[in-house]
């Protein structure tokens, strides 16, 4: 549609809209950009921001309110409760792989409205499940199922905003989304131990409980005896997430040249809500083949639950989909015929796997590792249960590294964008391999001694290390998938490497926690550096060799 100007000359209208739809978008049109898509895509932005940041916060509070269940006397083992925080961690990462498709199939607007609002499910059933010590282990396994809601809007939050923005911003734009975004991390680990010790909810949020264990916060020590009240962990989130939907209903666009099939709202939510449900059939189902008795069976390792999830993900919703939804779902799944989708896939797993992986687990390692005075019993044979009167709180440390990790990620986006993205993944995995190695053996020697505090400042060093690494590479990778893929692929792709990386989330509790129930908790850390060095390996090979299939995007 064009418009008469003061001169009297024809241009371009803005973009035809019916309410939050926008028709036209051709952001590569510099004048297009300049004169309107700016404006669209900033305030897009600005709303996506918040509403993936609390999403990140409910699907890694279990990692904080496992520690705090400890403090307050829970009648579960701590093996146990690394099963929770691993549980939220595949059920996020399964969600992920439905949502990485949900922007082309129901629109942005759309979508992150729904999932956004989604999450006031999982947040009022953990603070209603807390209140209960004696209820039974798979009530709070259910709700951190539950709370994997949260994991899977990452995917289509970042395929979202990939859409609005031009390829030189990719790095810079998506930076800033998952940067920020990622800070849920920090401020759930600094939010929840704050409010868990204020009757904020008064008569409405319950009663509170004693602490058992000394516990703490941002500033400090909380001794045993305290009042606090753990429901609050998950109730608090209410008080953002409802302005948060009203937001993005009323602030975000569907980009019809993105989602020309979504439907009105009622159909977008029908699939999205459908795609959501089958997804936690496969992640049920694996679950209950792997976790042990009597939760589960106990049939198959981890290595095993992770591929057969991500194949039944994907069969549930190549099977179920329906009408227009089926033509969608079978063309997204062209992104899979490219060996770049695999090769960013394993690269992405390098930064944001480990990211969110260390995120998860840190807390309860602080505890398990530093928490206890390690001594020999009388046959030499190294006991772990004598409480360390110097013992380091985790709340008070464990939100520093995804602080760092979360702060720094735009800053990989921009220096990406400068230099190319693959060279920085380069520099950043070669650091990884590095500071892991360390790590492991900082750990190796905390673990064997009676006074693991003096190992604790170096240990806490290196992690900032590696999540401020991760932080960085999380920008250069997505900067990489913008400049490579078209924009009708790369948001999918994004969507999915983020999937296949959530996965970091169950891999690194299990392996941490496996590995310090073992006594050899330097094992997970050495594991992760070969890892990292092989994809340092790969990422040369496609991207920074001589003849690289595309050198340095």
């Amino acid at each position: 549609m064009k418009s008469m100007d003061q001169t009297g000359a024809f241009s371009e209208a803005p973009p035809a809209a019916s309410g939050a739809n926008i028709e036209k978008w051709d952001v590569e049109d510099n004048a297009f950009w300049e004169s309107t898509g700016k404006r669209i895509a900033y305030r897009n932005l600005m709303i996506s921001v918040p509403a993936l940041l609390c999403a990140f916060a409910v699907w890694g509070m279990w990692g904080i309110i496992t520690v705090q269940m400890l403090n307050l006397g829970f009648p579960f083992t701590q093996a146990e409760l690394f099963t929770l925080t691993a549980i939220a961690g595949i059920a996020g990462a399964t969600m992920r792989i439905p949502a990485s498709f949900f922007i082309r199939l129901a629109g942005g607007r759309n979508t992150i409205f729904l999932t956004t609002a989604m999450l006031l499910a999982p947040a009022i059933g953990t603070g209603i499940a807390l209140q209960h010590k004696d209820w039974p282990l798979w009530v709070f396994q259910l709700m951190a199922l539950w709370s994997g809601v949260g994991g899977g809007n990452f995917a289509s939050s970042m395929s979202n905003i990939s859409t609005f923005f031009p390829k030189r911003l990719q790095g810079t734009a998506l930076g800033i989304n998952a940067g920020v975004g990622n800070f849920g991390v920090t401020t759930m680990q600094v939010v929840i131990p704050l409010v868990m010790t204020l009757s904020i909810f008064g008569a409405w949020g319950g009663e509170s409980m004693t602490l058992l264990k000394d516990s703490g916060w941002l500033f400090g020590k909380i001794t045993a005896g305290t009042q606090t009240y753990i429901q609050n962990a998950g109730f608090a989130w209410v008080l953002s997430l409802v302005p948060l939907a009203i937001l993005c209903w009323f602030g975000m666009n569907n980009l019809k040249t993105v989602s020309p099939d979504a439907g009105n709202p009622i159909v977008s939510f029908v699939k999205v809500t459908w795609l959501y449900t089958l997804a936690f059939v496969p992640a049920i189902f694996i679950l209950y083949l792997y976790l042990p008795k009597p939760t589960g069976l106990g049939l198959i390792s981890m290595w095993v639950a992770i591929p057969l999830d991500i194949i039944l993900a994907l069969l549930m919703m190549k099977i179920a989909a329906f009408g227009p939804m089926k033509a969608n779902v079978a063309k997204q799944f062209e992104i899979f015929r490219d060996k770049h989708t695999w090769s960013m896939t394993a690269l992405y797993i390098v930064t944001f796997g480990s990211f969110i992986g260390f995120s998860m687990a840190l807390p309860l390692s602080i505890t398990v590792i530093f928490g206890v005075s390690h001594v020999p019993d009388a046959a030499g044979v190294m006991q772990h249960t004598l409480k360390n009167p110097n013992a380091p709180s985790a709340f008070t440390y464990a939100w520093i590294g995804p602080f760092v990790g979360a702060l720094i990620r735009p800053v990989g986006g921009w220096i990406s964008d400068k230099v190319g993205g693959s060279i920085v993944t380069q520099v950043i995995s070669a650091i990884m391999v590095a500071a892991s190695i360390a790590v492991g053996y900082v750990m190796l020697l905390a673990y064997k001694s009676p006074m693991p505090e003096q190992y604790f400042t170096l240990f806490m060093v290196l992690f900032v290390v590696l999540f401020a690494a991760t932080g960085i590479g999380n920008g250069s990778t997505f900067r990489t998938i913008g400049v490579i893929f078209d924009r009708t692929q790369a948001g999918p792709v994004l969507g999915w490497t983020s999937a296949i990386a959530a996965y970091g989330a169950f891999i690194a509790p299990v392996v941490i926690g496996a590995q310090i129930k073992a006594g050899t908790p330097e094992i997970a850390m050495y594991g992760f550096a070969i890892f990292y060095a092989l994809c340092l390996v790969l990422n040369w090979w496609f991207y920074l060799r001589k003849d690289a299939y595309v050198k340095n995007p």
